[in-house]
């Protein structure tokens, strides 16, 4: 999939307080970094303990453009007010077809049903992809609201994971939960010959 080739649907005007949604640009790396320090710094939506720098950041989000996934961001007012991206679920050649979510909402912008959003736009990108499954992994028991969010979408729990995480001197289980895309396993991926 042509990253450059998809276009995001303009939900609103960005200067009518409501998200605008398009694809992630290098001029965005510096708010996204900004965003992502605060909850590395602060939270446990991510397992990091020291924040990446812009230029890994770069290198990241070129990663995830290379494996044809999206990278979005949403702006409120013309600020990035939050972001999301797919990324491969394991690197395992068996696991090509399976992703996992990632969105950030910068702290200003949190209540405001973003979250929400974007996920369904991560969505409804990757549902025009050779993708079948998106897998959550939620930390500390989704303690933001994203079980919650994922469920809404249509996630199922799958389990939890415990104590497989040390930040901010207390141990962290991981929730998975997780959602088909499309066909999902109800038919073969394209190209692929079913075995008699």
């Amino acid at each position: 999939m042509n990253q450059a080739s998809h276009s995001t649907t303009n939900h609103s005007s960005p200067t009518t307080g409501a998200p605008h949604l398009r694809d992630a640009i290098e001029a965005d790396l510096p708010a996204i970094q900004a965003i992502y320090a605060y909850h590395v710094l602060t939270g446990v939506a991510s397992f990091e303990e020291t924040p990446p720098t812009v230029d890994e950041l770069r290198t990241r989000r070129a990663s995830v453009l290379g494996h044809g996934l999206p990278y979005m961001v949403a702006e409120i007012d013309g600020v990035v007010a939050g972001y999301c991206y797919a990324t491969p679920y394991r690197p395992r050649a068996a696991y090509r077809h399976t992703i996992e979510d990632s969105i950030y909402i910068g702290e200003s912008f949190r209540g405001r049903g973003l979250g929400r959003v974007l996920l369904q736009a991560l969505i409804e990108r990757c549902e025009t992809g050779p993708w079948r499954q998106m897998i959550a992994v939620i930390a500390d028991g989704g303690s933001g609201g994203s079980l919650s969010l994922h469920g809404s979408l249509g996630f199922e729990l799958i389990g939890t994971l415990k104590a497989v995480g040390f930040k901010h001197g207390r141990w962290l289980d991981t929730t998975l939960m997780q959602r088909r895309l499309g066909t999902g396993a109800d038919t073969l991926p394209a190209g692929v010959a079913k075995k008699d």
